[in-house]
């Protein structure tokens, strides 16, 4: 359900096509939910089936017609009523976690590599997001609270870095 009302959030912003939600998706949620096309043009299909969203086909002056989705009422109200609801808390599945968990089986070196590994991935998102965060401006609360989302997602990057820091020091 969450992407459904993800992808309503980004229809009030603006009609867009699937590839335009998708392109969303990875630039600008993407650092707190990603979804992949398949999984987007399943929930838009489900949307306008449950009148959450209507479809309308765009001529392409010189390029293929457009099949561009926009946010109903219906969808606005559903949009609202779940923002307003109790925030759920979704499991969080980590792959790298998982091998920390059963790292007993690793050397020093092995998991040294591992966490080395780890930092570099999360210095090389680190800096993505500080690119966006520099190019990105907060004219109104809107823009400030997608912004927001941003500044969490740097917090608990740097947050990591210092708990990998520990972990380190304490078991190699």
């Amino acid at each position: 359900m969450v992407l459904s009302r993800i992808i309503l959030g980004l229809l009030a912003l603006a009609p867009m096509t699937g590839y335009d939600l998708k392109r969303h998706f990875d630039s600008t949620v993407g650092h707190f939910w990603s979804a992949d096309k398949a999984q987007i043009y399943r929930t838009l299909a489900r949307l306008v089936v449950e009148g959450y969203a209507e479809v309308e086909t765009v001529a392409g002056s010189g390029a293929p017609d457009r099949q561009e989705h926009r946010i109903t009422a219906a969808g606005q109200a559903a949009l609202a009523a779940w923002l307003a609801s109790e925030p759920e808390r979704q499991v969080e599945r980590d792959p790298f976690l998982a091998r920390v968990f059963f790292g007993a089986g690793l050397d020093g070196d092995g998991l040294r590599s591992l966490f080395a590994q780890r930092r570099v991935a999360i210095q090389a998102q680190l800096t993505r997001f500080a690119r966006m965060r520099a190019e990105t401006e907060a004219p109104d609360r809107g823009a400030r609270l997608k912004l927001a989302t941003l500044d969490n997602g740097i917090a608990h990057l740097r947050t990591e870095l210092v708990w990998l820091d520990t972990v380190e020091r304490e078991i190699t």
